[in-house]
């Protein structure tokens, strides 16, 4: 018997080049845009309906759906974004899909594949990396997208959301200076992301204002979860010159450090005052209540949505580029430092 091929189906950019238009204006017709003419939506229509898709018929991108994709699905952090997308998605009339890839892992072109055979308006992509291949073939299947907590990689047109970690991981040292502390470690996050590099430099900027020379040993990678960070922490804190403080770059690498540092017989905050980043829900309710960098994670999605829907209208935002501002939450992981 012979094989048989199933071919793929078509995207909007195949439809667009058959009928002699942009790949947007495909997107237009396909979710019931009504700014485009007569004739042309009739010859778009007609195409549409050949290649096997359904058009909304509802106006405006009502009803449509919007991708959401992110590196992965198993921790607080992901959870707080998605609430986030999904409650501005709702608000736009749109539905949110959401997609899980390899974890930490560069958006594969196999999900690209399968985007354009889904019909969606368009893309949240919350990944490790995209290239600049894939920019470009988002591109040219007409769909818009935007990047949150965008990596250096990303051209500097990508439409994207992010947090002044900069200022996050400044503002966390600074705190911990101002209670006495000299001994102050950092637990960051792989040292090729941008997030990791850009909180490092606002710690160190920190302790260069308060005339406090880093120690390379006090620095430590991890990979912003729990486990690596309890055993970064571990190696810290049985240092012959320890810590008295511990910045870790995100709340979960905090948690790594409360359970080292039970382990080593210690107490937090009256031996070693610990800040993490993010205040995800539990930071509250951890024992002592965790001093973090608040990073408004539900915001940064519900702002990436919107800024998606723009794109989606074909309006010009007034800039692709946005920062949300974070913020201190001094609760009680951090005190004076023993004998100041």
């Amino acid at each position: 018997m012979d094989d048989v091929t199933v071919p793929r189906r078509s995207t909007m950019a195949d439809i667009a080049v058959q009928a002699g238009v942009s790949p947007s204006t495909v997107s237009k017709v396909l979710h019931g845009r009504s700014d485009v003419s007569p004739k042309t939506r009739g010859r778009i229509q007609r195409l549409l309906g050949q290649h096997g898709y359904t058009l909304t018929g509802h106006g405006e991108h009502s009803g449509g759906l919007i991708e959401f994709v992110i590196n992965e699905l198993d921790n607080p952090w992901a959870i707080e974004l998605i609430r986030g997308a999904e409650e501005a998605a709702q608000a736009e009339g749109m539905g949110l899909v959401v997609s899980a890839v390899h974890r930490r892992s560069k958006l594969s072109w196999h999900w690209l594949d399968a985007l354009g055979n889904r019909g969606s308006l368009g893309a949240i992509l919350v990944v490790s990396e995209l290239s600049a291949e894939q920019e470009r073939e988002l591109g040219r299947m007409g769909i818009p997208f935007v990047v949150v907590q965008p990596s250096e990689d990303e051209s500097p047109d990508t439409p994207a959301v992010g947090s002044t970690s900069w200022q996050g991981g400044f503002s966390a040292t600074r705190h911990l200076i101002e209670l006495g502390h000299r001994r102050i470690a950092m637990i960051t996050g792989p040292a090729g992301r941008l997030t990791s590099r850009v909180r490092l430099d606002g710690y160190r900027a920190a302790l260069d204002q308060a005339g406090i020379e880093p120690a390379p040993e006090l620095i430590r990678h991890g990979d912003y979860s729990h486990e690596p960070a309890y055993r970064l922490s571990l190696e810290l804190l049985r240092l012959p010159d320890r810590p008295t403080a511990v910045f870790a770059g995100n709340d979960l690498q905090a948690l790594g450090t409360y359970r080292a540092a039970k382990e080593c017989g210690l107490r937090v905050p009256e031996d070693v005052s610990v800040v993490g980043f993010d205040d995800l829900p539990f930071a509250q309710w951890i024992a002592p209540p965790l001093t973090t960098v608040r990073q408004p994670l539900e915001n940064m999605a519900g702002m990436a949505v919107r800024l998606l829907v723009q794109l989606i209208n074909g309006e010009q935002p007034e800039t692709l580029r946005v920062e949300l501002a974070t913020r201190l939450i001094v609760r009680e992981s951090t005190a004076r430092r023993p004998g100041s």
